[in-house]
């Protein structure tokens, strides 16, 4: 039989929200813009509304599939495509830190 542990079950990190470093921005020169994720549609496809006002269906790249898991309400970033405006790809998943640290920089819109 194995002896019980003594001590507390809480982690080492200090309590609150976790203290944001670093966040990744959608940048222009690559064609990326912030989305919100408004419905999931199946098979790795989602509805997003772009920061730009556009409605596009995104599509969750293959290699990401398993890692990033999105439900409604997430923020992305999306690269539209070249050829069809009105679909895109999902590169990037924010946490709800990152999420608030882009709404006090200015980045999303209430």
């Amino acid at each position: 039989m194995r002896k019980r542990r003594t001590g507390s079950n809480t982690s080492t990190n200090s309590p609150g929200t976790p203290e944001v470093t670093r966040v990744r921005t959608p940048r222009r020169e690559r064609n990326e813009v912030l989305a919100t994720v408004t419905s999931l549609l199946g098979s790795k496809r989602v509805a997003l509304q772009c920061m730009d006002g556009v409605v596009r269906m995104g599509r969750i790249p293959g290699s990401k599939k398993k890692r990033m898991w999105i439900r409604e309400g997430d923020v992305v970033i999306a690269t539209p495509w070249d050829v069809q405006d009105s679909k895109a790809d999902v590169t990037w998943k924010y946490t709800r830190p990152q999420v608030e640290w882009l709404q006090r920089k200015g980045y999303l819109k209430d």
